[in-house]
């Protein structure tokens, strides 16, 4: 079982960046493909983005494409998300997640071990 630690969330201002990290051990971390999810209050989670084990694939949700992007670090078993141009909309508790290579990458059933979120606010 993989367990993970975010980090890096906070308050900034809109049009703001901010960069979060993704600690992992146990497992083969490298061989995981990594997901980034998010959740605001009263929603739903929702799926933000998703980079597979080499870092040569990634996947982005409609709303963050072109602002978010996703990189990882097998040796250092850590994934990052570089948030920029931040909008209120963004603000939600973000989670990263690992599973298996296969499957939905955009599908939260698709992974097997979740962090315990970092909270980011983005105030208008």
């Amino acid at each position: 079982q993989v367990q993970l630690v975010e980090s890096g969330g906070g308050l900034v201002q809109a049009g703001g960046s901010l960069k979060l990290s993704c600690a992992a051990s146990g497992g083969t971390v490298s061989t995981y493909r990594m997901g980034w999810f998010r959740q605001a209050p009263g929603k739903e989670r929702e799926f933000v983005g998703a980079i597979n084990w080499s870092g040569s694939v990634t996947y982005y949700a409609d709303s963050v494409k072109g602002r978010f992007s996703i990189s990882r670090d097998n040796a250092k078993k850590t994934v990052y998300l570089q948030m920029n141009s931040l909008k209120s909309e963004d603000t939600a508790v973000y989670y990263c997640a690992a599973g298996a290579a296969w499957g939905e990458a955009r599908h939260p059933k698709s992974y097997a071990s979740w962090g315990q979120g970092t909270q980011v606010t983005v105030s208008s």
